[in-house]
Formats: C-alpha cells, sequence, structure tokens
C-alpha cells in the first residue's frame, strides 16, 4: 500500500513539474518589447497577432521576415501600414498561385482529321 501512495505522490510531483515547464516556454515566444525602427515591407513574409489574452504581457504584432520574428506596436501607424502590406502581397501571390493551378487543370484537346 505505501508503495501506490509513492507512485501516486510522483505521478503527482512529475504532473506539477510538467505544468510548470509547459507555461514557462509559453511565454517564452511571447514579444517582451516593440522595435522602434519601421521595417521595409519587401522583407516581410507574414504576421502573427500577439494578444494580452493569450497569457503574453503585451499586445503585439509579430513580423516574419526570412530569417527571424520582429515585434511591432500595434497601434503605431507604420504597423498597420505593414500588416496592410503583407495582406497585399499575399492576396497578389493567392491570385498568381491560382491562375497557374487552372490553367494547369484545364484539359486540351486534339482532334485528328
Amino acid at each position: 500500500m505505501a508503495s501506490g501512495k509513492v507512485c501516486l505522490l510522483a505521478a503527482l510531483c512529475f504532473f506539477v513539474i510538467l505544468t510548470n515547464f509547459i507555461g514557462n516556454t509559453q511565454s517564452a515566444s511571447c514579444c517582451l518589447r516593440y522595435t522602434k525602427r519601421p521595417l521595409p515591407c519587401k522583407r516581410l513574409t507574414g504576421y502573427t497577432i500577439q494578444n494580452i489574452n493569450t497569457s503574453c504581457d503585451i499586445d503585439a504584432i509579430v513580423f516574419h521576415l526570412e530569417e527571424r520574428f520582429v515585434c511591432a506596436n500595434p497601434r503605431m501607424v507604420w504597423t498597420q501600414h505593414r500588416m496592410k502590406c503583407v495582406d497585399q502581397l499575399q492576396k497578389q501571390t493567392n491570385k498568381q498561385t491560382n491562375k497557374q493551378t487552372n490553367n494547369t487543370n484545364k484539359k486540351t484537346t486534339t482532334t485528328v482529321e
């Protein structure tokens, strides 16, 4: 009976440690401060919206660049312009991809007389 209690206590300790570890790793991926420099739109590949509701301390726009991520203040005008720029670039890319897909899917028929 004592070994059952020891196993239960060990499992409980493991669960508490694991829960604390997972909580700490989630906060490590949150923005803690904003960049002060506006980013050029042509270098941006996307963005993610970070909210305080997602266990992060500040609201932020996380811009994706090829080599890294940069946090920006969502209230800044330049940040909002870059978000629109990324959205427009993605729309253009989607249109081009759809055109290529439609052209590939068209069947060509040849009649021999």
